[in-house]
């Protein structure tokens, strides 16, 4: 703690270090010339303990002890003046509202935020894009896909950046391997149209034995509509005549503290019967 009284020296004769920040604090509220400077800590975080920087945070603790926003952090490097990149990725994801929608950010809607110019909107999206990727990969590995589980975990990242429902279409063979995904249609918002022709032609292009239905709900709430059960229904008897399984039709949304999982099956709910 620095004091500075009338019988000291003037404060504007005091040499302090560059990117040093005060709290004033008045021991009388009358007079000026009596009063603590109390340094505290620069935002910039190189100014801050290595213990509390993102960067040397990961390479100690690992990756998944990193909150969002210091993941962020790392990826734009820096802040601005008053705001380092940590605050900047809790801007991002304040925003946004989550990390789901940040990812489908475009990059002129992440330069809208201040302190993320064209560089680091670039690096952003090209991370997400990444994911996405990855998740991809997963599809060509040919995953065994007999539980809903398994079927949420391979195809959840690509819908979760799709702001409209999406119903895609998953092949399989006689293991209940996958042989590839199909996208059937696209909807406007909540509507989607699904037609067997479709979906079963597919299915014989690919000499697939069964197929896994899945669709997203860009709602967050994968809970069925009527028109999903009905769909269902008519896909399962279309199936029956062609000797194509339907195995299940998988929904995708968003878990929350009241619901555990992001999505559901209408199988488990028992709406497989024709």
């Amino acid at each position: 703690m620095i004091e500075s009284c009338s019988d000291r020296l003037p404060f504007d004769s005091l040499v302090f270090p560059a990117n040093t920040f005060f709290n004033l604090k008045l021991k009388d509220p009358f007079v000026n010339t009596n009063y603590h400077l109390v340094p505290t800590a620069g935002t910039r975080l190189k100014d801050q303990p290595a213990s509390e920087r993102p960067r040397e945070r990961l390479v100690k603790l690992g990756p998944y002890a990193l909150s969002p926003a210091e993941l962020v952090a790392i990826l734009v490097r820096t802040g601005l003046q008053g705001v380092n990149a940590v605050e900047i990725g809790k801007q991002l994801i304040q925003k946004f509202g989550s990390l789901t929608s940040m990812a489908r950010a475009s990059v002129d809607d992440l330069q809208k935020v201040r302190g993320i110019g064209l560089d680091k909107a670039v690096t952003l999206v090209a991370a997400f894009t990444l994911a996405i990727k990855m998740a991809e990969e997963l599809q060509r590995e040919s995953p065994v896909l007999d539980n809903p589980e398994a079927v949420a975990l391979l195809v959840r990242e690509q819908n979760r950046v799709m702001n409209v429902e999406t119903f895609q279409l998953l092949l399989l063979n006689t293991r209940r391997r996958l042989i590839r995904i199909e996208q059937v249609s696209e909807g406007i918002l909540d509507t989607l149209l699904v037609h067997a022709r479709e979906v079963f032609n597919s299915a014989i292009a690919a000499r697939a034995a069964a197929i896994v239905l899945v669709h997203n709900h860009p709602s967050g709430d994968p809970t069925p509509s009527e028109a999903d059960i009905k769909v269902t229904r008519d896909l399962i008897r279309a199936g029956q005549l062609l000797k194509i399984e339907v195995l299940d039709h998988v929904i995708l949304g968003l878990a929350t503290p009241e619901r555990s999982k992001d999505y559901t099956s209408l199988r488990e709910l028992g709406y497989f019967y024709s």
